[in-house]
């Protein structure tokens, strides 16, 4: 496939067709308060930090997110347990404040559904890579959601995180890309992103009946959600692995 990859910045005129592409993402992920309030604001505020990648034919195939804050030099017990959530909150509290930053968060890399499974993921991550070491920064972090953990919702993320294949790299298809290119597995990140809601809200996301109380499987949910039926809500609280790319 013949692609150019580009920053927003540089294109500002296709950001109806990057915020509009198609995606993959269950329900569920898209009502995290936190990236509602966020990450929509990343293509309009910083869209430096926001590449994306154009097939032959002109069409977005593929975008990835990030955003610059300041992690300082307090090593690995500085990236957050609340991962996804905190570091948008942070990237963003440091805009508003005016305070330079000195490291790239990875927020996400997004293949458009037709285009899924021709290794354009990791040509985006290289592209991110890329495109925080032209702008002066030395490492990207990346609270990374494991492609296929979903696979095995009861797996601690603790033990799934670390398990290796026999060639000594990640089990995981997505953190392997990651550690391929050069990423460092650092530390879970256990509340990654919390979505909670009212049981109505749940069926009406996942078409399950969300009626008895304890833990429950949902379809592209990495581990299972709490669900309380007695009280009305259920909780989902994500767990994301920190991977820490030095440029």
């Amino acid at each position: 496939m013949v692609l150019r990859i580009v920053s927003l910045a540089e294109r500002p005129e296709r950001y109806d067709a990057v915020v509009g592409m198609a995606d993959t993402w269950p329900e569920f992920i898209r009502n995290d308060l936190v990236g509602n309030a966020h990450y929509g604001r990343i293509a309009g505020e910083l869209p430096e930090y926001v590449l994306f990648a154009e097939d032959e034919s002109g069409d977005v195939v593929a975008h990835a997110y990030s955003v610059p804050f300041a992690l300082g030099d307090e090593g690995p017990a500085a990236l957050p347990a609340r991962g996804w959530d905190e570091v948008l909150v942070w990237a963003f509290g440091d805009l508003r404040r005016g305070v330079t930053p000195d490291t790239v968060s990875a927020i996400s890399i997004v293949v458009a559904p037709h285009a899924q499974g021709t290794g354009l993921s990791a040509r985006m991550l290289s592209a991110m890579r890329d495109n925080a070491r032209a702008r002066g920064f030395g490492e990207v972090v990346a609270p990374v959601r494991p492609s296929a953990k979903h696979l095995e919702p009861w797996a601690p993320m603790e033990e799934y995180a670390f398990r290796t294949r026999d060639d000594g790299l990640p089990h995981d298809p997505w953190l392997r890309v990651h550690v391929r290119a050069g990423g460092r597995i650092e530390a879970v990140a256990p509340a990654s992103m919390t979505v909670a809601a009212s049981l109505d809200e749940w069926r009406e996301w996942t078409g399950l009946p969300f009626d008895k109380e304890g833990q429950v499987e949902v379809p592209g949910a990495l581990v299972p959600v709490h669900c309380e039926p007695t009280l009305g809500y259920g909780v989902y609280v994500e767990p994301n692995v920190w991977v820490r790319h030095t440029l």
